[in-house]
């Protein structure tokens, strides 16, 4: 009995320290450290500077596919920096715009917009979120055609492991109604946040932006659906465009917080990558002041340690593209012809004024919003001075030099000189106002090659590399990444037999011949 009665005693006591711990149980296993969420603000920030690319890596897209297609930047050599150098097929360096926007960029914004919707006090953020969801999804559908997006980023909120391709048309239609709602919902006498990275909280230039952005996206649509397009560059236009370079939607970097174009082409492919012929041609020929902000040569250098002072030089009359259709072999047989002592002394880009490591990146522009406004002007879109609006363009982009580097700037007679001289002539006007969006997009890759494809100019020749893998002239899209084949690979068939070969070849929707 003694033995039954110590038993039930120590049960009895156990029982009570098990009730003491249960007390204090829950706040024992609360983490007071760590955040279980996060303030859409600053995800959206995230959202934003993502879009300019998280490391030196992502850029490869740029600077081995879109820079090449253009003929502004091109390098000579293969292995691991072929693509549209040589116009074949290198999957490492198609995949990096994909898995940048999908893994961060429209993972944060979902987010966002799941968290801001339903909250009277943020329908600002929200709607802020929706142009730059929209701005994001014309990179990628722009790139790749047929995407996820309705059902993209919702892993976790929705457990979508396997989101479904839409069609580009449907896409860019919503886009279209995404930038008009939005652009028209924000208002300014409600909340807005100071730390928003991009413009600080002022939803004047938000609403610019948004409404710049569906000019944008409206024009994309000029060869497949000029109704349309027309339609909503008359919202665009009344809604309210860029007024200035002040406008401007601009990532701006420091010592810290660097370009990572700069810092690629900086350190590792600082004697790979060159200005193509055509681009400084362009520049040249037309005694267009901004070579001299965007080139440099180090004249007779023979080698990458010979690329130093003082063989530096951005005299324009000196400057020489690398003619394109050459590996780093034949390229030997440009020397004689071009007086060059060998590859290396080709012309760069200024690694001292537009690609230094702390040099902004911008992502939308009054310059390129009023050369697409000149353009729909001369298509009857929309009414005004086309002439007067293409050299506001010019002018907005020569001025926003400066925004890089003060040795970049150029000086207002010599912009006069330029724009006075080079007005539209009639039956000329589309392949001059798009040759100078070429010019004003530079190192804005994705965008150069988009109004590329949609607009035809410039007039570009086909890179006459022997070893093509193409079928046409240029390339149209980048194929979808092999990791789809193997996540996604039943929706990835779909998007394929909707939209044709998965290749360089097939043509995104907007993209007609």
């Amino acid at each position: 009995m003694k033995r039954i009665k110590l038993f039930l005693s120590g049960l009895i006591l156990l029982g009570f320290m098990f009730q003491g711990c249960e007390k204090g149980f829950d706040d024992l296993n609360i983490n007071k450290v760590d955040p279980i969420s996060l303030d859409p603000q600053f995800v959206m920030n995230k959202a934003i500077t993502d879009a300019t690319y998280r490391d030196n890596f992502a850029t490869l897209e740029l600077l081995c596919y879109d820079f090449g297609i253009v003929q502004q930047i091109i390098t000579p050599f293969g292995s691991s920096l072929s693509g549209g150098n040589y116009n074949i097929f290198n999957p490492s360096n198609t995949t990096p715009i994909w898995t940048t926007f999908y893994q961060s960029v429209v993972k944060q914004l979902v987010y966002v917009i799941d968290k801001t919707k339903a909250d009277a006090t943020k329908t600002n953020l929200y709607n802020e979120s929706r142009i730059w969801k929209a701005y994001a999804f014309m990179i990628l559908t722009d790139t790749y055609g047929d995407v996820p997006y309705t059902e993209a980023g919702k892993g976790f909120l929705e457990g979508i492991s396997k989101p479904k391709y839409d069609k580009q048309e449907l896409i860019y239609k919503d886009i279209l109604k995404e930038l008009d709602e939005a652009s028209a919902a924000l208002d300014a006498t409600k909340n807005t946040s100071t730390s928003d990275i991009l413009y600080g909280g002022n939803i004047s230039k938000w609403k610019k932006l948004g409404y710049s952005l569906l000019l944008r996206a409206a024009m994309r649509l000029s060869k497949v659906d000029p109704a349309t397009a027309a339609s909503y560059v008359k919202k665009a236009v009344a809604g309210g465009l860029m007024q200035s370079n002040a406008d401007n939607s601009i990532i701006r970097h420091t010592s810290l917080y660097q370009n990572w174009i700069a810092v690629h082409l900086t350190a590792r492919e600082k004697a790979n990558f060159y200005l193509a012929k055509p681009f400084v041609d362009f520049l040249k020929n037309n005694n267009d002041p901004r070579l001299g902000s965007i080139a440099y040569r180090h004249v007779g250098a023979k080698s990458g340690a010979e690329q130093a002072a003082p063989r530096t030089t951005t005299d324009p009359t000196v400057q020489l593209g690398m003619p394109m259709g050459y590996d780093d072999v034949s390229i030997k047989n440009t020397f004689a012809t071009y007086g060059v002592a060998s590859l290396y002394d080709y012309s760069q880009v200024n690694l001292n004024t537009i690609l230094k490591t702390d040099a902004p990146e911008y992502h939308v522009t009054y310059a390129q919003t009023q050369l697409l406004l000149a353009e729909a002007m001369v298509r009857g879109w929309t009414t005004g001075d086309a002439d007067v609006t293409y050299k506001a363009g010019i002018t907005a982009h020569m001025q926003q030099m400066a925004e890089y580097d003060s040795k970049a700037a150029i000086a207002a007679d010599k912009i006069l000189t330029y724009v006075t001289a080079n007005k539209l002539i009639a039956g000329k006007e589309l392949e001059q106002i798009n040759s100078q969006y070429w010019v004003a997009s530079f190192i804005n890759g994705s965008e150069t090659w988009a109004n590329f494809r949609r607009s035809g100019f410039p007039a570009l020749i086909k890179n006459p590399y022997p070893g093509s893998e193409i079928k046409g002239n240029f390339i149209n899209r980048m194929p979808y990444p092999d990791s789809e084949t193997i996540t996604n690979q039943e929706n990835l068939k779909a998007a394929v037999a909707n939209q044709g070969a998965n290749d360089l070849n097939s043509r995104i929707w907007w993209d007609k011949p």
